[in-house]
């Protein structure tokens, strides 16, 4: 599979709330040069986001997005480039 990623100028993600260790691991062995990814739980993105850190991905931008108003929810948007 990360070889077929690899074909890919950017990927957008959106896993479930416990996150995509698989998905991101792959990812990482790609080296696809952007990823864009969302995720509605900052643990699990932290997770994630520490797979690509490790293959030496930085995070450029992040968004915390507050979009479930009354609700401790947020939303997390984040643009990573392969270093």
């Amino acid at each position: 599979m990360p070889d077929e990623l690899g074909r890919f100028d950017a990927i957008v993600i959106d896993p479930p709330r416990a996150g995509s260790e698989a998905q991101m691991r792959q990812i990482a062995t790609a080296r696809v040069p952007v990823v864009a990814a969302v995720s509605c739980d900052p643990v699990s993105f932290a997770k994630d986001a520490r797979i690509l850190a490790d293959a030496g991905y930085g995070i450029d931008r992040l968004w915390v997005v507050d979009q479930f108003r009354f609700s401790p929810h947020v939303e997390l948007v984040a643009a990573l480039t392969h270093r």
